[in-house]
């Protein structure tokens, strides 16, 4: 079997050969959702069951970017942007991930924080112009924004707005989420040796060596900052745990010989200016996703230190300074290097 690439953002997937039972085959479904390619590979021995199960993947996925899309004007994150100061009932999902992102703000000191939708907005609209935002703009964007704008209701599925135009964005966190949802979908259905790539954040679930003496996951390979092509030359490998990466490769605002990021600062409401690619190892999805955003915005030192209280979360920060590239990681993260 010839070794095979699978770009995923800033990370890659290396799928070694191994002798397989005779009736266990590969199968990879690549779909759009949510903006991006979603990407699941399973490893099955029934292809006709299997087939179901994708299809029943995928809609919970649908479902998700229904309740999440801040791009759908009939979503329900938008829907319910729309009233303020009364409370509105929402969805399961939508209330389990408010709770998860508002303990997240809470451990991260708010560097992770999903009312930053009126500061996204505008910076969205800034790499589509090419024109600077000015500070009486974005200083009004900052003031719809904030976890004190939005009260959760602890004993049951509401919302309410304490101020005008609030947005929420879970840019930082959704994708996780559904990738972490379609690995628990096909894994209780039977088909726990598979991984998915809701683009670039990835889920693992069981390895596929099917009785091969060898300890080693479902690897990954991680690219160096500013390049598609570049890597580091020892790959991850993990296994019933999850991937996440942030960085500004793609999506980013030039202006004045400065790069703006498309993640910006709760705090300031600016684009981050420094090159960095950040890679964070966690137990699901949902939280790989969101430590990689914050640990994206803070200090280095502030990142390890977010890390540490996050029970088995491992970090590597790379970060492009004039040209040389600076490595930094926390004590767990070398563990998951491939021992090939």
């Amino acid at each position: 079997m010839t070794i095979k690439f699978f770009q995923i953002g800033f990370i890659f997937l290396l799928i070694q050969p191994f002798s397989l039972f005779s009736q266990t085959s590969k199968f990879t479904f690549q779909r759009p959702k949510m903006g991006s390619p979603f990407a699941i590979t399973v490893y099955a021995d029934d292809s006709l069951a299997l087939l179901s199960i994708i299809d029943k993947a995928y809609a919970r996925v649908d479902t998700l970017n229904q309740v999440f899309s801040d791009y759908l004007d009939n979503s329900e994150i938008n829907t319910v942007a729309l009233k303020a100061h009364v409370w509105q009932p929402i969805s399961a999902d939508l209330y389990h991930l408010l709770q998860i992102s508002a303990n997240a703000h809470n451990i991260s000191r708010g560097a992770f924080d999903i009312t930053v939708g009126p500061i996204v907005k505008i910076w969205r609209k800034a790499r589509k112009t090419k024109q600077m935002p000015n500070d009486a703009t974005l200083q009004a964007a900052l003031q719809k924004s904030g976890f004190k704008n939005v009260e959760i209701d602890e004993n049951s599925p509401q919302i309410r707005f304490n101020t005008e135009g609030v947005l929420l964005d879970f840019g930082g966190i959704v994708k996780g989420y559904a990738a972490q949802e379609v690995v628990n979908i096909l894994t209780k259905n039977g088909f726990p040796y598979c991984l998915v790539d809701a683009g670039g954040d990835l889920v693992a679930g069981k390895k596929p060596s099917f009785g091969q003496p060898t300890s080693e996951g479902w690897k990954i390979g991680i690219t160096l900052p500013n390049s598609n092509k570049k890597m580091l030359p020892h790959f991850l490998s993990i296994e019933n745990q999850a991937v996440a990466t942030s960085g500004d490769m793609y999506q980013f605002f030039e202006h004045d010989g400065k790069r703006y990021s498309h993640i910006v600062n709760p705090k300031t409401g600016l684009g981050l200016t420094h090159q960095r690619n950040i890679t964070v190892i966690a137990p699901d999805g949902t939280t790989a996703d969101w430590l990689a955003t914050a640990c994206s915005i803070l200090p280095i030192r502030k990142a390890k230190r977010l890390i540490k209280k996050c029970p088995n979360t491992a970090l590597l920060i790379l970060e492009n300074k004039n040209g040389k590239i600076k490595s930094v990681q926390s004590p767990q993260f070398s563990k998951y290097f491939s021992i090939n």
